[in-house]
């Protein structure tokens, strides 16, 4: 059975993602942070309808924390699937943003791209198959008003993961990027009222968590043995 790595696990497109990991057969490993309790009611959700899964804790901005909680994982053999979903927002304008604002952002959804990887990666060579996945954002691509620290953090790691890929492409390993516009959650309840939803959006509506898990799932496939170094939007054909 692979053993998939979940980080932000618990948020609405995390959850998503681990449920449709799991329905494929693999070993979800659930990493929540601030939310904990949510990533066990998740997992007791998985476990209840046959599925195999885990909760774990652990803060992907600090690198001593992680690399010693995957350590321990990795006791139990490599884990070849990774969803690099962990990310936050602080958003403000930059005339007005603080150093602290900045750096959070970016050591959580790019330094913590890092410091999960990284760890992971000489045991999934070993296996010679792997799916690294990182989720950016359309901001990423675009840019948007008030979050040049996330933007700056997605577009940050599009080049990490052409990169990477390059780096692992001998190697059974692909690795690539999935860019969501706006999706369906509560955080983007307040941010995205219908009417501004069908003003950005050609297609009227906001996606699903659902419709995004499903492309990460396929990339977690043998299917896309072929697909590697790619920034995948799912926006309903907003760029």
């Amino acid at each position: 059975m692979k053993r998939a790595l979940v980080t932000g696990g618990s948020g609405a497109i995390g959850a998503a993602i681990c449920r449709r990991l799991a329905a494929a057969g693999m070993h979800v490993i659930v990493q929540g942070h601030r939310n904990l309790e949510a990533a066990e009611r998740l997992v007791e959700e998985l476990r209840f309808s046959g599925f195999s899964a885990q909760a774990i804790s652990f803060d992907v901005a600090d690198a001593e924390q992680t690399a010693h909680t995957l350590e321990g994982l990795l006791q139990d053999g490599a884990i070849q699937v990774v969803v690099n979903n962990a990310g936050i927002h602080d958003d403000a304008l930059m005339v007005g943003m603080g150093s602290a604002e900045w750096h959070r952002v970016i050591d959580v959804s790019l330094n913590g791209f890092f410091h999960v990887t990284q760890p992971l990666l000489l045991a999934m060579m070993a296996t010679r198959w792997g799916r690294i996945i990182n989720m950016s954002s359309i901001a990423g691509i675009m840019g948007n008003r008030g979050q040049a620290n996330y933007a700056a953090a997605k577009a940050g790691l599009h080049g990490a993961t052409k990169s990477l890929a390059m780096e692992l492409a001998t190697r059974g390993i692909t690795v690539n990027a999935v860019a969501p516009g706006i999706i369906t959650s509560p955080m983007s309840a307040d941010a995205f009222p219908p009417e501004v939803i069908k003003q950005l959006v050609p297609m009227k509506r906001a996606g699903s968590p659902e419709e995004v898990a499903s492309l990460v799932h396929f990339l977690a496939s043998d299917e896309a043995s072929y697909i590697s170094g790619q920034i995948i939007s799912v926006n309903g054909a907003m760029a």
